[in-house]
């Protein structure tokens, strides 16, 4: 293998690695965007309830807001936390 192309391969590895470690924590930063939002609501941040906000990071809305609804937060504000954590404020 030549050089040029080990250096190559050496820098692609390195740029997918780097996108890999600064893109994950940008999925967890939006879990407290959706997790304020229960807590507004008068519902005890769970398990249960960041279990389904991580969903909603995932981009898994209804999963979402289903686990959000089943651990006793709203309609409405379950879908909005859910919005919130898939896409959140800029």
């Amino acid at each position: 293998m030549r050089t040029s192309s080990r250096a190559a391969g050496l820098l692609t590895g390195l740029t997918l690695a780097l996108g890999v470690v600064f893109a994950a924590p940008a999925a967890h930063a939006d879990i407290p965007a959706c997790t304020n939002l229960v807590q507004g609501t008068g519902v005890e941040v769970s398990d249960a309830v960041s279990s389904a906000c991580t969903q909603g990071v995932h981009n898994d809305l209804q999963g979402c807001a289903k686990g959000l609804t089943d651990a006793g937060v709203p309609g409405g504000a379950a879908n909005g936390a859910c919005r919130l954590a898939a896409n959140p404020p800029r």
